[in-house]
């Protein structure tokens, strides 16, 4: 009976990130492309078009052409540094260090996320990284939200490429300022990073 719906209902979250990092990895169209414990059900569909290594705390055991499954942690990543071209971390940088995913209480686990990710990503490497954003807080033990300008900060030796949002009403917002979304109480922030060339 809950499923008798006027309209088919989706998680604007998840729908839009992936329909953003799909277009984004397709165009730039990366010899191999590496995940980091995003949505199974993305990295399925970008498998199709792209060799995918995807890599999360809890392995993943599906036997899919152009996907290898690896198990790691997001704070000790198995990969030298500078290495990656092309890199995904779409709604989990938020959840580090809360114990939700068994993993070890750390005030500062998304701050490390975010500087594990810079690590492998090699020069001119794109990195398609998605999170909660509005009015800073903790929801423990399920997730963080921060300010843009806060994503911005953890990510200082990375450029900012494009910022889009699906906003607190579920619409998608393509290439934003980041000004248009410091009051949102619950938005997704779809941040495309590039590492410069120094």
């Amino acid at each position: 009976m809950l499923d008798k719906t006027n309209q088919t209902p989706f998680d604007t979250h998840y729908f839009y990130q992936g329909v953003w990092a799909s277009q984004l990895i397709a165009h730039n169209f990366p010899v191999y492309h590496v995940d980091i414990g995003s949505e199974v059900q993305f990295v399925s569909i970008i498998a199709a078009f792209v060799p995918v290594f995807f890599v999360d705390l809890r392995p993943l055991l599906a036997n899919v052409p152009n996907l290898r499954c690896l198990s790691s942690n997001i704070l000790q990543l198995p990969f030298p540094s500078n290495s990656i071209n092309s890199l995904s971390c779409l709604h989990v940088v938020e959840h580090i260090g809360l114990g939700r995913y068994g993993d070890p209480i750390d005030p500062q686990g998304t701050a490390k996320a975010a500087m594990e990710l810079t690590r492998v990503l090699e020069p001119e490497g794109n990195l398609y990284l998605s999170l909660p954003i509005g009015k800073p807080r903790i929801c423990f033990n399920a997730h963080r939200i921060h300010s843009p300008k806060r994503i911005i900060e953890l990510f200082n030796g990375l450029e900012l490429v494009e910022l889009s949002v699906t906003d607190d009403n579920g619409s998608f917002l393509s290439n934003v300022q980041l000004n248009e979304s410091w009051n949102a109480e619950y938005a997704c922030g779809m941040f495309h990073f590039r590492k410069p060339r120094s």
